[in-house]
């Protein structure tokens, strides 16, 4: 039975919201540090992050008595949340946002730090394994432009055809493209549920492809891909013009409002023990997208089978 009562959900626009946010570095303005119940999560677009605030938004609920309202934000607009009070945490961060980390975390310390996810996140180029094992060079970024007329399209012209992420994605393909002389166009594909479907198209299809992909990622249990090796990523590469190296690997982070996390009690306490992995969180979001199951649904077949894990996020008394 889905438990509708009390969590809500809006929908805000990346650009809407940064003219609705009042960025006043007054973080006393949650309604949780103000005595309310309420929690306000910040919500990426992405399914992974779906299935973190589902599970934790019924946990909130359920077993810890706060009312959740879910935001959807993705990581600039979610900072900007952060700061001002008007969100509470956000769950999944991808170190997108590195100039408002130094802003509100070291400078202004509006927010702070919620700890590790238990999500490692990477993000790289891949191809699909029936044309990998065809071609066995491909999997290194040297070897692309032997391969672009494989990967042409009537959108790409000139040049094979990349796959790309959506607008608001940690992404720096274009620079890599570009540093490399590699002959290959970006061709967006507007949002991640535009890209698995596209994606989902051409490999039952078994047609090549290259393109923008991460784990976690619930669609791995479905399909093979493997990656494309690129310059190694480096602490510093990415400050660097132009960009050469590929993408990091990275513990993904959570991040609290400072009033929240400090006045918060239980519930930014069970917020700050929120820690599952990789193989929990694509679970779910299999469920979700895969199995087309509400997201409610998903996170309460996940709680009613993962006891042990979820109890041990639950405040001390």
């Amino acid at each position: 039975m889905k438990n509708t009562k009390r969590i809500g959900t809006t929908l805000v626009a990346g650009a809407g919201v940064l003219g609705m946010l009042a960025v006043s570095g007054c973080a006393a303005e949650t309604d949780t540090a103000g005595g309310s119940d309420t929690v306000t999560l910040a919500q990426p677009s992405w399914v992974g992050a779906e299935a973190n605030v589902a599970v934790a938004a019924k946990l909130l609920e359920d077993e810890v008595g706060a009312d959740v309202d879910v935001q959807q934000l993705d990581e600039p607009a979610a900072f900007d949340a952060l700061h001002s009070g008007k969100a509470d945490a956000i769950l999944e961060d991808w170190a997108g946002v590195p100039e408002k980390e130094e802003l509100y975390v070291e400078k202004k310390k509006t927010v702070v730090p919620g700890g590790d996810l238990g999500v490692e996140g990477h993000i790289g180029w891949f191809v699909p394994k029936y044309y990998a094992d065809k071609h066995p060079d491909v999997t290194n970024y040297k070897n692309l432009n032997k391969y672009w007329k494989d990967f042409q399209t009537s959108e790409s012209g000139g040049k094979g055809q990349f796959l790309g992420a959506a607008p608001s994605y940690t992404t720096h393909d274009q620079e890599l493209i570009d540093s490399h002389d590699l002959n290959f166009k970006i061709v967006p594909t507007g949002s991640e549920a535009a890209e698995l479907k596209e994606i989902q198209r051409l490999y039952d299809a078994k047609k090549p492809f290259i393109g923008y992909w991460w784990q976690p990622q619930w669609m791995n249990a479905e399909i093979e891909m493997v990656e494309v090796e690129l310059p190694k990523y480096e602490d510093g590469c990415l400050d660097e013009k132009p960009i050469t190296c590929g993408y990091d690997e990275l513990m993904l982070q959570k991040y609290l409002n400072a009033d929240f996390a400090k006045n918060g009690g239980d519930a930014a306490q069970f917020l700050k023990n929120f820690e599952w992995t990789t193989e929990d969180q694509n679970q779910v979001a299999q469920m979700i997208k895969g199995q087309g199951m509400d997201s409610e649904d998903a996170a309460a077949k996940w709680i009613k089978e993962n006891k042990s894990t979820w109890q041990e996020w639950m405040p001390k008394k």
